[in-house]
């Protein structure tokens, strides 16, 4: 009986052949949205957990934070100073290196070209904490910071910025940083992340205390970057770092913290919950065309069911029964949702790479979503053809057949 309601169904479908494909469009749209919304989501998250592993997973970040009173946030907040870093060495055995950070966006000029990028002042074990490499030249020496050196080290992006394609070219020049004439003394090695939030490479690094008392005049820092022995060591490292922090800011025991301390494993959270709730959202707003082209379907059925009323009086009249009636269409209905979940399979494959390939956009197609997708597909098809196919078996046989 299976084999002859696929029969029956194949035939009744390839009889309106134009009709079944353009019914089938709404599902091939929307199962190819589905597969390349999600992949567009999947290749923002897997680009934000990139960018974490190359930022260092087990380099901690503190900063200030706004002040707040009776719940109240007022408009100021504790600064840090150098101390707070010195403090940290001290007291923090878990703690292979702290590295005070200030920076600003400037303008950077050489030449005839400029580009505005995030400066940063920083101590020479900026590369060792902060997971960077040298790519041509050199880092800036301990002398060089107390020294108060006028040397800088270009992130990769400052390079691209200024359209320069070999770095040896800007080797040894000199630049003005926010007005002020510099030695480059090296590049650094690009990171390369990408996925819309930003670069790490669009910036320049110069020693401490050049930045402290000649560009930023000022002694605050805007963060502290501290390099934790090992991922284990992480809760440890991250409570002695409270510890040193409350003794510098000469915090009581009644009263909060003026600080936060951060992990990547935060950032990761963080950002891949943002990237979650996109995906979803973009799911959703795809899924939203199939359940357009699963009441395309039931539409399309219902005419179907009108139009060959006749045709379910002779088959009952012949000995059919509801259940017959009843399995074929809803075979035609699965049917035309398994053909155009299939070709939106290919078409969402072929657009999530179109996008990457095309647009420089990272995408990742997870198989773990294909199966859902067509799982959701099908169920359209069995959902929006039921009413139809109840319909054509309730029909009476005496009266289908004196339809005209």
């Amino acid at each position: 009986m299976i084999l002859e309601v696929l029969r029956i169904a194949a035939a009744a479908l390839l009889a309106n052949l134009l009709r079944s494909l353009l019914t089938m469009l709404g599902i091939i749209i929307g199962v190819a949205a589905v597969i390349a919304m999600v992949a567009l989501g999947g290749g923002a998250q897997q680009s934000v957990q990139d960018r974490i592993a190359k930022l260092g997973t087990t380099t901690l970040q503190i900063d200030a934070t706004w002040i707040r009173t009776g719940g109240v946030q007022l408009n100021t907040r504790r600064r840090l100073t150098i101390d707070d870093a010195h403090e940290i060495e001290e007291r923090a055995p878990h703690i292979v290196a702290v590295q005070p950070q200030q920076d600003k966006m400037l303008q950077l000029q050489w030449g005839n070209k400029n580009a505005n990028l995030r400066v940063i002042g920083a101590s020479p074990n900026f590369l060792i904490v902060r997971n960077y490499q040298i790519d041509i030249g050199r880092m800036f020496t301990p002398a060089e910071s107390r020294g108060m050196q006028r040397v800088a080290v270009l992130g990769a992006g400052a390079l691209t910025q200024l359209g320069v394609n070999d770095p040896y070219a800007i080797l040894g020049q000199h630049v003005r940083i926010g007005g002020i004439l510099f030695t480059v003394i090296g590049t650094l090695r690009a990171k390369g992340a990408g996925g819309g939030f930003g670069s790490p490479d669009d910036q320049i690094v110069i020693p401490y205390f050049t930045g402290r008392w000649r560009v930023f005049k000022t002694d605050w820092v805007n963060d502290i970057f501290a390099l934790a022995t090992n991922e284990a060591d992480l809760p440890s490292a991250m409570s002695e770092i409270r510890l040193a922090m409350r003794r510098s800011h000469r915090l009581r025991g009644d009263q909060p913290d003026d600080f936060r301390i951060r992990n990547q494993a935060d950032f990761l959270e963080t950002l891949d919950d943002a990237t979650s709730t996109l995906t979803a959202l973009l799911a959703g707003i795809a899924g939203v065309s199939l359940l357009v082209g699963g009441i395309g379907i039931m539409n399309i059925m219902l005419v179907s069911v009108t139009e060959r009323t006749r045709e379910i009086g002779i088959r009952k009249a012949l000995g059919a029964t509801k259940t017959n009636i009843l399995l074929q269409f809803l075979a035609e209905s699965t049917a035309l949702c398994l053909m155009g979940g299939v070709i939106g399979f290919g078409l969402g494959i072929g657009g999530a790479i179109a996008m990457r390939d095309g647009f420089g956009w990272s995408t990742q197609v997870d198989a773990a979503s294909l199966g859902p997708a067509f799982m959701f597909a099908t169920a359209v098809g069995v959902v929006f053809g039921v009413w139809p196919a109840r319909r054509a078996a309730g029909l009476n046989p005496i009266e289908a057949l004196r339809y005209e």
